[in-house]
C-alpha cells in the first residue's frame, strides 16, 4: 500500500475527522444521533477516500467520489448552522473553511490527474 501520512490533503481531512468527533460530542442529543452522526461518517469516509485514491493507479474515478463527499459535507455543515446544531459561528466558520481547503486540494489532484491523461 502507498504510503500517504505524507500529503497534505490526507493531514487536512484527518484534522478536520478529528475536529468533528470533538464538535459532536457538544451536540444535543437530538442532533448528535442525527447530523453529527451524518458529519462524522461523511469526514471519516473522506479520509479514506483520499488513502484509497492514493494507493489506485487509475485514480479519477475515486477523487470524483471524493469531490462528491465533500459536497455532502458541505451540505451537512450548512444544515447544522441553519437548525443551530452549532454552538457558535467560529465552529462553523473553522468547519466550512477546512472543508472547502480540501476540496481546492481534490480539485487539483483531478486536474493533474487529467493533465497527465
Amino acid at each position: 500500500m502507498a504510503q500517504y501520512e505524507h500529503l497534505p490533503i490526507y493531514k487536512k481531512a484527518f484534522d478536520l475527522a478529528v475536529y468533528i468527533e470533538k464538535m459532536v460530542k457538544n451536540f444535543s442529543r437530538y442532533h448528535k444521533y442525527t447530523l453529527g452522526y451524518a458529519l462524522r461518517n461523511v469526514s471519516r469516509e473522506i479520509v479514506m477516500l483520499i488513502i484509497r485514491a492514493n494507493s489506485e493507479r487509475d485514480k479519477l474515478s475515486t477523487l470524483v467520489r471524493l469531490r462528491d463527499m465533500i459536497e455532502e459535507l458541505k451540505l451537512t455543515i450548512r444544515l447544522c448552522k441553519e437548525v443551530e446544531a452549532l454552538k457558535n459561528f467560529n465552529s462553523f466558520k473553522e468547519l466550512m473553511s477546512a472543508t472547502i481547503n480540501i476540496g481546492k486540494q481534490s480539485e487539483g489532484w483531478i486536474k493533474s490527474i487529467n493533465g497527465r491523461k
